[in-house]
């Protein structure tokens, strides 16, 4: 029987790639996302499974994942994809704004995990897959609520990892700095902004012209990310966290490696 991945949030990027990745791999594929109405790549066919799934839902789940297994006999690992990204000045973002970001970065992560562990314990197997982001490691300014909800993501799966290793299920973590997707105009698109906020106005006009340099010099693409994730499903080895990008290993490395104050003043030469 061919090994299965569950992917959430398969509508485009990293998700719709590494679905295609999996596919060309012979694995069969649950592309689950909010609209697959909408989605004219991934098709339905005996290799891949396209299923509505929005992670604010958890009371769908069940059916969800019963239609899964009910096509491809087993799941054998959960890729945990689905996101958005709230970016902006923390003073500007709302509460609603905030309660949505931990909504689907965190609590969807949470609920649609849970949902899967009966089946993985049942098979006394499975693997969770999660995308963090490099800002679930290392800050940058204008992501204070983003980097909370990936911050805690770390957390929630580094844990998880050991009470779920003593049921043979394996927990690995994707980091990805800067990546070639279309992320850049969705957090654009979702920037908190004030325009009463004046004071903040020249420090906004730097760091746009930062981030562009950012975004302009992403040195990995979705293609890269996806041959990760197919790495860390296969790899059969307990490794907890997979970095993804030349930029962000170099950050890490100082902030693991050295002194607190040495990680602050190099991040304040670049945001400050």
């Amino acid at each position: 029987m061919k090994p299965t991945i569950f992917i959430t949030g398969a509508s485009s990027g990293i998700g719709q790639a590494t679905a295609l990745y999996f596919a060309a791999k012979e694995w069969n594929v649950v592309a689950t996302m909010r609209q697959p109405e909408k989605q004219n790549v991934l098709k339905n066919s005996d290799q891949i499974l396209v299923l509505p799934l929005d992670v604010e839902k958890p009371d769908t789940f069940a059916e969800i994942i019963d239609t899964a297994i009910a096509k491809f006999g087993k799941i054998d690992v959960l890729f945990n994809n689905a996101g958005y990204g709230q970016h902006g000045l923390f003073e500007a973002t709302t509460a609603e704004q905030i309660q949505r970001q931990f909504s689907i970065n965190l609590f969807g992560t949470m609920e649609i995990t849970r949902a899967l562990l009966p089946h993985f314990r049942k098979q006394k197997s499975g693997n969770i897959i999660t995308v963090t982001s490099g800002v679930g490691r290392v800050t940058v300014p204008l992501v204070s609520v983003y980097a909370a909800s990936k911050f805690a993501l770390e957390g929630f799966l580094e844990s998880l990892s050991f009470e779920l290793g003593a049921q043979n299920i394996k927990v690995k973590i994707i980091e990805p700095g800067s990546i070639n997707t279309n992320f850049e105009q969705t957090t654009k698109a979702n920037f908190a902004s004030d325009e009463s906020l004046t004071d903040y106005k020249d420090y906004l006009q730097k760091m746009d012209e930062v981030f562009k340099g950012i975004y302009s010099g992403a040195t990995a693409s979705v293609d890269d990310v996806a041959a990760t994730i197919f790495k860390a499903a296969t790899d059969e080895t307990d490794t907890l966290r997979y970095i993804i990008g030349t930029d962000l290993q170099p950050l890490i490395d100082i902030r693991n490696g050295g002194t607190d104050e040495n990680y602050m003043n190099t991040l304040k030469g670049i945001f400050g």
